[in-house]
């Protein structure tokens, strides 16, 4: 029997050898690709929500927020459970319960059954973009790194952009439980390929070997503990915040303390811990630290803007939902059409990542100014082209991020580093959104104010145009006191209208302040050459 095994063993090695490396990355991809397509495709359909379950649209924003924060709490530990569970197994489980679950959502009688489900399903959600991450840095060399950095890139961008799009499509023309249940086809598809084609290196093995002492596995639960209670108070009171009147709720500021006293703790637990949870150390590495930096201002970027758009577009000029998520389009389209260019940059070495990355920095912040510079005229084709103008920055910037971020590190290190990544543009998406939210309301309030005092109402051009208004009214049927209050109403609505873009055109510009102020760090990253072999992951 030994001997049959150690015939058959070579040969399967062969037969794991001769998967081509790219239907491993589609393979993982597709799973990632739904799960975050999940975090924006329900926003449009939170009415139709709302009405199918008989709760207040505000009851049905947890919806959202419990997925979140699941999926926040599950995302740095993942390295960790995919060593306890082999990194195959722990993707498969993820699948499965995101599957399984998406199925609950979709037929959820209740709020609160939803809200379970919505729970289970961030769980399952959370481990799936850093497990694929690091398998796509296993399989491939470092040398051809940089092209399935595309592939990941098209997924986490493109996915949370379409999500509003199809929400708004499917809830139009079907129902809204379909937003979920679509989910499990494509489950089933990626748990079969997986299955396949998808294997655990030897060198991830002899790690998982590594992290047990007599046989038994050593569990950080202190860095476990605080890294979960830390990550769910931070994710609640980003995603509540501005509704809660942040500070000024009691709620929020209880939460503040809780996230401000558990991370504090686990950074210094962690620290010390020979196997933590979140391994910190490997910011130790100059080029670590500083891409880790730049996930977080890509993810804040982009999740902001993503967010903002169809919200100007649905308030300001009415915009129904699936035609405001097209304006995003363009920006996926671009992305995925030159990402695969700047791999090729990369990987042939025609421009070094630093400059590569640095040129698409400009670029962001240039499109984020260009931005702020649109008026309540600015038609279709313009959103559309601003987004473009955005996406040609960001199909130069993951790449390169990418493959600086892993040049330094150890193969043994890459799992582990796949969750910090991740887990900085997922903090990067949630601090972005919670910005644009609360910067755009304060400062409308702010141009509202200096408006009105500047605007006198017994100014007399506006007068003149409310009794041009009032006079034309009333030639259509009107009464002088109808016509008159409809006036000053359409003058008000026009201010509202104009501050409300101000807001939103100051916080394009603030992004693009912060993108640009970040950009020099590129100068602070050390040379490296991407050579070597793949430690065999998949």
């Amino acid at each position: 029997m030994g001997a049959v095994q150690v015939l058959a063993s070579p040969k399967a090695a062969a037969v794991r050898r001769e998967i081509n490396p790219w239907v491993v990355a589609l393979t993982v991809t597709l799973a990632t690709f739904m799960e975050l397509l999940d975090t924006s495709i329900a926003n449009v359909s939170l009415p139709y929500i709302a009405g199918g379950l008989g709760r207040s649209f505000d009851e049905v924003t947890w919806i959202l927020t419990t997925y979140l924060v699941a999926n926040a709490v599950v995302l740095p530990m993942s390295a960790w459970l995919s060593r306890v569970f082999g990194r195959k197994n722990y993707y498969m489980a993820c699948v499965a319960l995101f599957t399984l679950t998406s199925l609950f959502c979709g037929i959820a009688p209740t709020l609160g059954v939803m809200l379970i489900s919505r729970v289970l399903q961030g769980i399952g959600g959370g481990g799936l973009a850093p497990v694929e991450q690091a398998i796509l840095i296993d399989t491939f060399p470092p040398a051809k790194r940089a092209s399935a950095f595309a592939l990941y890139t098209v997924a986490i961008v493109t996915a949370p952009a379409i999500g509003p799009v199809l929400g708004g499509w499917i809830t139009d023309n079907y129902n809204w439980r379909w937003v979920f249940l679509i989910n499990i086809p494509i489950g089933f598809l990626s748990l079969y390929l997986t299955n396949r084609f998808v294997h655990d290196p030897p060198a991830f093995t002899e790690e998982r070997k590594s992290a047990r002492i007599g046989g038994r596995l050593k569990i950080d639960t202190v860095g476990i503990a605080l890294v979960a209670l830390g990550s769910a108070a931070l994710e609640i009171m980003l995603d509540r915040g501005q509704i809660d009147d942040w500070f000024g709720s009691s709620f929020i500021c209880w939460l503040f303390a809780i996230a401000l006293v558990c991370f504090s703790a686990a950074i210094y637990w962690e620290l010390k811990t020979p196997d933590p949870i979140l391994e910190l150390r490997l910011l130790r590495y100059p080029n670590f630290a500083i891409a880790s930096i730049f996930y977080f201002v890509f993810g804040f970027g982009l999740f902001a803007t993503t967010t903002m758009i169809p919200q100007i577009l649905q308030s300001l000029y009415g915009y129904r939902a699936i035609d405001a998520g097209l304006v995003l389009g363009p920006g996926a389209f671009v992305i995925t059409a030159l990402a695969p260019v700047g791999a090729q940059l990369v990987q042939r070495g025609l421009v070094r990542p630093k400059v590569l990355l640095g040129i698409s920095l400009l670029t962001v912040s240039a499109a984020m100014f260009y931005y702020s510079g649109l008026t309540l005229q600015t038609d279709y084709f313009h959103y559309a082209l601003s987004r473009g103008f955005q996406g040609l920055g960001y199909a130069f910037f993951f790449v390169p991020l990418s493959v600086i971020a892993y040049s330094q590190l150890k193969p043994n290190e890459n799992n582990r580093a796949s969750s910090l990544t991740n887990l900085f543009r997922n903090w990067g998406g949630s601090f972005g959104i919670a910005f644009a939210t609360t910067l755009s309301e304060r400062r409308q309030s702010f141009h509202q104010s200096v408006m009105s005092a500047n605007l006198p109402r017994s100014g007399a051009w506006l007068q003149d145009a409310i009794q041009r208004t009032t006079n034309y009214l009333m030639s259509h049927g009107y009464s002088h006191a109808d016509a008159l209050r409809a006036a000053y109403a359409r003058y008000y609505d026009q201010l509202g209208a104009q501050t409300r873009l101000l807001g939103f055109m100051d916080v394009f510009r603030a992004i693009a302040w912060i993108t640009l102020i970040t950009a020099p760090l590129v100068l602070l990253i050390q040379r490296f050459h991407p050579q070597g072999k793949p430690s065999g992951g998949h």
